[in-house]
């Protein structure tokens, strides 16, 4: 117990007190009695004091509360001096610490508020979060006695404060005193266990690394008091696996949650490893470890990372290989064993032709999933030239070797390549062959001998020649010699002629078996001769009987041949019958002429005679017939129905390009 002193220098008659807190008692005598554990109780509690003439208020201060004391005395410490004049205080709303998961019954009294003036009808009222706002009625205050009570059980991990408010009203709810604030403090339990939110929880740590290098934290989190020791965590492996080649691989700092390796440097070698992958499971406890501690599991995994310390080797030191002249593509696949992780630079192996390719006639290529190196032939190989090939290939990996890790012999190899004699198809020489010749010479002129050859050196074949395609059939070939002879007569107007280009192509058949064929090209040239007459457009016009102008038609002449055996062109008429001249022909250009009467004629159909010239040596003439309807017009209509016999009907030659003038009667 502990003495409580008061004195009013008058007796102390009628001496009553009144405890902020239940939990405590004070006897008539003074004495101070904690009436349960007082560790639970708060920093701080008031002792009220009065007589029939005066009364005063003390204030205690709990001194290390989470210790085990015996008495009082090392507990509390009394501020001021009961029974000297202080300033007094209305209410006194001492703060107020709740365990939190109490059990029934409910509600229970938890503190006490006190004010120094009694005053008739006077009543306590408590407001705040936790009893008029959410959430409501956990709290309630005796109106009379100012006792404080819970009416259910708290977690403090969902509100750890209640911040309420103390007044004091008369009969008409005025307030007369306050309000003033009361606090009250959820008291931890341990009841969360702690718990590993940030998993999965993976390491890496690179083989041969020295004993004690870090490889990952784990951390876990309690929702407990994190100033109690519900919330002091402490860490522990419980399993390792695999167990080999040690059991204890690695070490978990109790504190940190820092996990180290244990072991040497030799031990921590991936190759020599069961797996490269360690599971733990890690425990966390809470209490600072003690057994009473709730406990919550993780499992960590720990890959044990790849180095390149062992280099690529050859599986074999000579390789063989067979391909087909003129073939291309991959023809043997070269095999590598390596130690380290399939899934690094480390293991994946890149091949080098050191030598025997001078004419990079070879190219090696990775494959990503066999790490095989494929040799492929990329230009096509001759038997001819050379039967055998011999190349030296280097393997080495992505990454680079360890300092002192080197490439050795078997990091080397030789591969022997036969290549296989096949029949090859006869070659012209030159291809595409070419031959300027004119045209139309005679039927069977010679155009061209050409010359194919075999590859096939050491085979001693004969070839022999045959058409392959050729669109206008004009030629054909000797099967022995190859000379090119015309069937027919090469026209350059044709339409299998291009540009004045006529192609053919011809087969060379080797005596193989089976036989080999080879194709060739040739392009004839085809120079112009004067072998086409001049045409005149158009070969009809029409004019009104008595229209005022008499120019009829403009005539227009074109040739199939080049220049010079086209334009310029000469137009002339044919000798005129009867007494009298109807008409005559104007020259306008090299191509083109106009035909103009030199009198009205009457109603008829009239044939002109015209003749057309071109200008080749020799030069070609063509004489046709102009046909002219004379009609009669009446009112912008043309009836040209023969109702005359014609009057004049000769032969002429015409180029004809123009247009026909009719003029119609107003």
């Amino acid at each position: 117990f502990l003495p409580v002193v008061f004195d009013d220098c008058q007796g102390n008659s009628k001496l009553s007190f009144e405890v902020s807190n239940p939990d405590f008692k004070v006897e008539r005598d003074g004495s101070l009695f904690a009436l349960r554990n007082v560790s639970d109780v708060g920093r701080a509690l008031f002792v009220h004091a009065r007589t029939e003439r005066a009364e005063d208020m003390a204030e205690i201060l709990i001194v290390g509360a989470d210790e085990k004391r015996t008495a009082l005395k090392e507990i509390f410490k009394l501020e001021g001096n009961f029974g000297i004049p202080r300033q007094k205080r209305a209410i006194l709303a001492t703060p107020i610490l709740i365990p939190e998961n109490q059990r029934p019954p409910f509600p229970r009294s938890v503190g006490k508020v006190i004010r120094s003036e009694r005053t008739e009808g006077a009543k306590f009222r408590l407001s705040g979060k936790g009893v008029d706002e959410d959430p409501k009625g956990i709290f309630r205050i005796n109106e009379i006695s100012g006792d404080v009570s819970v009416t259910r059980a708290l977690d403090r991990e969902a509100i750890a404060n209640y911040e309420l408010e103390v007044e004091v009203t008369d009969l008409s709810g005025k307030i007369v005193d306050g309000p003033v604030r009361l606090d009250i403090s959820v008291i931890d339990q341990n009841d969360n266990r702690p718990m590993f939110k940030e998993g999965p929880y993976v390491g890496h740590v690179m083989e041969g690394s020295p004993t004690g290098t870090t490889v990952m934290r784990m951390t876990a989190f309690d929702a407990d008091d994190a100033n109690t020791d519900n919330a002091l965590l402490r860490y522990n492996i419980l399993k390792q696996t695999p167990t080999k080649p040690s059991p204890n691989m690695f070490y978990i700092d109790p504190e940190k949650g820092d996990i180290v390796t244990v072991v040497s440097p030799v031990l921590l070698d991936r190759e020599t490893m069961e797996t490269p992958k360690y599971e733990l499971v890690v425990e966390a406890k809470d209490m600072g470890g003690l057994d009473v501690g709730l406990t919550g599991t993780a499992t960590a995994t720990i890959l044990i990372d790849d180095k390149n310390d062992h280099p690529p080797e050859f599986t074999k030191r000579e390789f063989q290989a067979t391909v087909k002249e003129g073939v291309t593509g991959v023809i043997v696949n070269l095999t590598v064993g390596d130690r380290d992780d399939p899934a690094t630079g480390a293991w994946r192996a890149v091949y080098t032709i050191i030598n025997g390719n001078p004419g990079q006639s070879f190219e090696i290529h990775t494959n990503p999933q066999t790490n095989e190196g494929m040799l492929s032939v990329v230009k096509p190989l001759d038997y001819e030239i050379s039967a055998f090939h011999t190349l030296l290939i280097k393997v080495e990996n992505e990454d680079p070797l360890i300092p002192d890790i080197a490439y050795g012999p078997s990091s080397t190899a030789t591969v022997q390549i036969t290549v296989e004699d096949v029949n090859e198809g006869p070659v012209f020489h030159p291809n595409p062959m070419a031959v300027t010749k004119q045209e139309n010479i005679p039927v069977g002129s010679v155009v061209l001998t050409v010359n194919a050859t075999d590859p096939d050196t050491l085979q001693h074949q004969t070839i022999r020649y045959s058409v392959f395609k050729d669109p206008a059939g004009w030629l054909e070939i000797n099967p022995t010699n190859g000379t090119i002879g015309t069937t027919a007569v090469l026209d350059r107007e044709s339409p299998y002629v291009h540009n004045n280009i006529y192609t053919a192509q011809f087969l060379a058949i080797d005596s193989g078996n089976p036989p080999a064929t080879g194709t060739g090209t040739l392009h004839i040239t085809l120079e112009d001769v004067n072998d086409n007459i001049p045409s005149l457009y158009p070969t009809l016009a029409k004019v009104c009987d008595d229209a005022k102008d008499l120019r009829v038609v403009v005539l227009g002449a074109s040739d199939k041949d080049l220049h010079p055996n086209t334009d310029p062109f000469k137009f002339e008429l044919s000798k005129q019958s009867g007494p009298e001249k109807l008409w005559r022909i104007n020259k306008l250009n090299n191509t083109h002429a106009q035909v103009v009467l030199l009198q009205n004629l009457q109603k008829a159909h009239y044939n002109i005679p015209i003749s057309v010239t071109d200008s080749g040596k020799p030069p070609l003439t063509n004489n046709t017939e102009l046909k002219l309807q004379v009609c009669s017009c009446k009112k912008s209509k043309m009836d040209c129905s023969a109702t005359d016999a014609l009057h004049i009907s000769m032969t002429l030659i015409l180029l004809s390009l123009g247009s026909l003038f009719c003029k119609s009667l107003p």
